[in-house]
């Protein structure tokens, strides 16, 4: 008899931020199957069996979980942020288009959680109010001549872009090379938000000029927020941070 799967979005730190069917589908699943600090931030449970493997090993750990359930376990494959984006999901439909033909008949389903993205934005205002992309900024899976080239891409277009994965220890140089990218195009005054372990008990946030921000106020816990031409900084009394909003008009208010 087979089992399910549910991909699951943990949402970006605090248990308050996730998703009651997210809840639900942890509580209800045999086994969990993920990367160790995502497995570690759900709460251990009688009988429920935790699988917890390297942050490199996604098709692998997507196969583990598809044979857990075609052995009739009721698989969480948990991630952080939302499964979806950058994350587990496509590592597991990925298994499946090109794994064992029975993993075909399995029900998979994806609970969807809060996105570093959304998150960050959430901090600091509205920044993604207007037209916006997310890109991941690692070349681990695709080549850095097609990062480069949809970073510009996205930067012609005037959108706010959103960027995943910018920098870790063997990655060290791609985010001082995608700033370069962008003073190219855009002003020395464009809002950037660097929000480091979003909703966590370390959280740190900061909003700068671009003509200031450096590669190495990020870290691979950094979300970083690229303001577009229109974005505004609305300032504020008393050394509060700035507000952060793209209007959903563009140009001239009708």
């Amino acid at each position: 008899m087979t089992g399910l799967v549910t991909i699951v979005g943990l949402g970006p730190g605090e248990p308050r931020y996730l998703t009651p069917a997210a809840s639900e589908a942890l509580a209800s699943a045999t086994d969990l199957v993920g990367y160790g600090p995502y497995v570690d931030r759900v709460p251990e449970r009688p009988g429920q069996h935790r699988h917890a493997s390297d942050n490199r090993v996604e098709l692998d750990r997507a196969r583990f979980a598809l044979d857990l359930a075609m052995n009739g376990a009721h698989v969480a494959v948990v991630s952080g942020g939302d499964p979806g984006v950058f994350a587990m999901a496509a590592a597991v439909f990925e298994a499946v288009e090109n794994g064992d033909p029975a993993w075909r008949s399995l029900d998979i389903h994806v609970e969807p959680g809060i996105t570093a993205m959304l998150a960050a934005a959430a901090r600091v205002g509205a920044p993604l109010g207007g037209d916006f992309c997310a890109m991941s900024l690692s070349d681990n899976l695709k080549p850095w001549e097609v990062v480069e080239a949809r970073l510009r891409a996205a930067l012609a277009a005037d959108f706010v872009v959103a960027l995943y994965n910018p920098i870790s220890s063997a990655r060290p140089w791609q985010l001082g090379a995608a700033f370069k990218i962008v003073a190219e195009t855009r002003g020395p005054d464009t809002p950037i938000i660097l929000a480091r372990a979003v909703m966590r008990p370390d959280e740190r946030i900061g909003i700068l000029p671009l003509s200031q921000v450096e590669a190495a106020m990020a870290d691979m816990s950094t979300m970083v927020i690229i303001g577009a031409s229109t974005t505004k900084l609305i300032e504020r009394p008393d050394g509060k941070a700035p507000y952060v909003y793209t209007p959903r008009f563009y140009g001239v208010r009708p």
